[in-house]
């Protein structure tokens, strides 16, 4: 079973995320029985489910960090896919994921991705 959510555009997003590829159509996040996966414009991020540590709700982001292409924190080297500044779920990893770069060099430790529904992901990513 194959589980699809969506990004939460905010409109002052849409621009920023146009200008690299992101938009309702080219930003999902699936949960297959085994794997998560997620799609930001020309950004991937994949990994098994045995591979998530943990989930936790967050929010409050700043517009200036967070709006256009996948971002990385440099505090902790985790990957942002933002669509809005209120809601997200932040995914931690056992081992880190390649995401942000494609030769894989760069991996992170955790991934927080502004869904529509960040409880039902959470929820998802439980089973």
């Amino acid at each position: 079973m194959t589980r699809e959510f969506e990004f939460a555009f905010e409109g002052r997003y849409r621009l920023p995320a146009l200008a690299f590829g992101v938009t309702p159509a080219t930003a999902k996040v699936l949960v297959t029985d085994t794997e998560l996966l997620v799609r930001f414009g020309p950004w991937r991020l994949r990994t098994s489910l045995a591979n998530i540590s943990g989930t936790e709700v967050s929010g409050d982001y700043a517009w200036y960090r967070t709006a256009g292409p996948a971002h990385l924190s440099l505090t902790d080297r985790g990957v942002t896919f933002a669509t809005n500044s209120h809601r997200g779920l932040c995914v931690s990893f056992v081992e880190p994921v390649r995401a942000i770069e494609p030769t894989g060099a760069l991996r992170h430790p955790g991934a927080t991705m502004t869904v529509a529904d960040p409880e039902a992901l959470a929820e998802a990513l439980r089973r």
